[in-house]
């Protein structure tokens, strides 16, 4: 199991909701995913942060869990985020996702408390033990900020942990794990904003929320770096910076909802407290995009 590796662009899905700002509008995520298929998306991570998962009640989170795999049905692979405040609905999340027949399942550390390395690596191996599919740690700071590249090489050798996602600027540690783990951990880069020092520092993969926006550019990114054309990949890379910088302004996850439908996809807002766009700001917002050069020319 720990030779499954995760490469190529995959986006950190939005999950659309209805207008009651609960549940799930199913048909909007039926053609999202298709739309971002047709780009040429890699596989798609499903309810991590840009999805709203750890917002959303579990029956609403496996509703967006089976509607994404059995739409994607094995085309791409699915990565679907489980984890939950609550650690025993956390396992029957992943205990879902896997008879659901997702590919991988995500999970951050547990968070709010300070919990100690010990603590960390225990919560690992209890819900990676949970399933007989492959485990991915989500480590972002906001969860836990001090997960050491020590402590997750630690985990990295519990059995069928196979991967993280890497949510941290932190490059040097990013590389000081890729050389602990001899390489054979599945590093996904998370900041969109450096998603090419991720891929230099050794990265497989790039995982965003600022990918349903701009697939394409991210795609054409990524190329360039595995053709060894460092300086189209630069490039790449400041013309999504450009939107990014626009996206932190209005908020990234309201943002990046108002640019799906911006390009002609329902995506329903944000939960609450993240505000809903009036329409002065949804005008501003759109005239910044269009100015930071969405859509992008091919």
């Amino acid at each position: 199991m720990k030779n499954i590796k995760f490469e190529g662009i995959m986006p950190a899905i939005i999950t659309p909701f209805n207008e009651d700002n609960k549940t799930i509008n199913v048909q909007a995520a039926k053609d999202i995913i298709d739309w971002q298929l047709g780009q040429g998306a890699d596989g798609f991570y499903v309810l991590g942060a840009t999805g709203e998962g750890v917002l959303m009640g579990r029956e609403e989170r496996e509703i967006m869990c089976e509607t994404a795999v059995k739409h994607v049905a094995g085309r791409k692979p699915i990565i679907c985020h489980i984890a939950s405040i609550n650690f025993l609905e956390a396992v029957e999340l992943a205990k879902h996702a896997e008879k659901t027949g997702a590919d991988a399942l995500a999970a951050v550390p547990p968070f709010y408390f300070g919990y100690s390395d010990e603590e960390i690596f225990n919560y690992y191996k209890k819900l990676a033990g949970s399933v007989n599919i492959p485990v991915i740690i989500y480590y972002h700071p906001a969860a836990q900020a001090n997960m050491s590249p020590e402590l997750i090489a630690k985990i990295f050798e519990i059995d069928n942990i196979t991967g993280v996602k890497w949510s941290s600027g932190d490059y040097f540690s990013m590389l000081r794990l890729k050389d602990m783990t001899h390489g054979e951990m599945n590093i996904i880069n998370g900041p969109d904003e450096t998603l090419l020092l991720g891929l230099t520092a050794g990265a497989d993969a790039g995982v965003g929320a600022t990918y349903n926006c701009m697939l394409p550019e991210y795609i054409r990114l990524y190329k360039a770096f595995k053709a060894g054309d460092i300086a189209k990949a630069q490039q790449h890379q400041f013309n999504v910076n450009r939107v990014v910088d626009v996206l932190l302004k209005f908020g990234v996850i309201p943002g990046v909802k108002a640019g799906v439908q911006m390009l002609g996809h329902a995506g329903g807002n944000a939960k609450f407290p993240f505000p809903a766009f009036d329409d002065e700001t949804r005008a501003a917002f759109e005239s910044a995009m269009r100015a930071a050069g969405i859509p992008f020319a091919d």
